[in-house]
């Protein structure tokens, strides 16, 4: 099979070994693939991996051992626990000691034609989600994650740092709990396609109004937790997502006297990503997708993911270069 592989270099391998497929688990034809930060970062050295990248994915069930499943459009957590430890039980599989996760750890990814994953990772896509919308639901499913984590009330002021898919996917989701969310950012034309419902915008180093309860902070820079901080009132609440493969001194004195709250924040589960579409079927994702390339043209798709101007980029298996 085609494969988008990372040993060192990028390359496109056209005859990668198709995977075996453990007991439970499910073999998926991939239809599109989905290039994000934690892509790139892995290519900058993130995690040391090696092996076939790609976690964001919708497919297509080409065997499994339960006939049910087979045919069946598909997208599928990322995570892949041990099932035997507390984590595991607390269905926390993304935080397993021995967890393998899709395309990041121990796991081959999905920029190829076929993946593996456990049948109890997989969701059916309503008919209604077209597949160039439904690979974007493990990012938005990520975002969701916050409001699991934050629990807001309500009434909080949240300002988003980043105005990539993540920082705009973090305000669009917490636009649905608060009605006060600022997106920051340095490109004009993504703070535009981020309109949607009450979330504001603004320039970077622009006027952002009052110090917020929440700030996330998504700007893919090891320096952006130094601005998120000085944005957050005392007692306030820092989320990070950024993930990257640099490594920055950060003088936390201000956490400290601030007393302000730092927040991991990293996968979600699908079914708040799937509920939040049915819940706002506005939602416009397919806002975020700048460009397709074929799988044969994932080494341009690379080289596009990283421009200043671009939010997604998507691989499309079915087309040909």
């Amino acid at each position: 099979m085609r494969a988008v592989v990372f040993d060192g270099g990028l390359r496109i391998l056209r005859r990668f070994p198709k995977p075996e497929i453990p007991s439970g688990w499910a073999l998926i034809r991939v239809l599109r693939a989905g290039i994000c930060r934690t892509d790139i970062e892995i290519t900058r050295g993130y995690r040391s991996y090696r092996g076939v990248l790609g976690h964001e994915f919708v497919g297509v069930v080409e065997q499994c051992h339960d006939p049910l499943w087979v045919g069946k459009r598909v997208i599928g957590e990322i995570s892949v626990g041990c099932g035997r430890c507390e984590q595991c039980a607390n269905e926390l599989a993304r935080h397993c000691p021995r967890r393998r996760t899709l395309g990041i750890l121990n796991l081959n990814g999905c920029m190829a034609d076929f993946c593996v994953l456990p049948v109890s990772n997989l969701h059916l896509v309503p008919a209604s989600l077209p597949d160039r919308t439904a690979v974007l639901i493990e990012p938005l499913s990520a975002a969701c994650e916050i409001l699991e984590q934050l629990d807001p009330e309500g009434s909080e002021r949240a300002l988003v740092l980043g105005d990539g898919p993540v920082g705009i996917l973090c305000a669009w989701v917490l636009s649905t709990i608060l009605p006060h969310v600022t997106l920051a950012g340095h490109h004009p034309e993504k703070l535009e396609r981020a309109r949607w419902r009450t979330v504001r915008t603004a320039l970077s180093g622009a006027d952002k109004g009052p110090l917020a309860d929440i700030v996330v902070e998504a700007t893919g820079s090891g320096e952006g937790i130094a601005h998120a901080m000085a944005l957050c009132r005392p007692r306030g609440r820092i989320v990070l997502k950024t993930t990257t493969a640099s490594r920055t001194k950060v003088d936390l004195s201000t956490l400290v006297i601030n007393e302000q709250i730092l927040i991991g924040s990293r996968c979600g589960r699908f079914k708040a990503g799937l509920n939040v579409l049915e819940s706002y079927p506005d939602i416009p994702l397919n806002r975020l997708i700048s460009d397709d390339y074929p799988l044969e043209r994932a080494l341009e798709g690379f080289e596009r993911a990283t421009a200043r101007d671009t939010l997604k980029v998507v691989l499309n298996m079915r087309e040909k270069s």
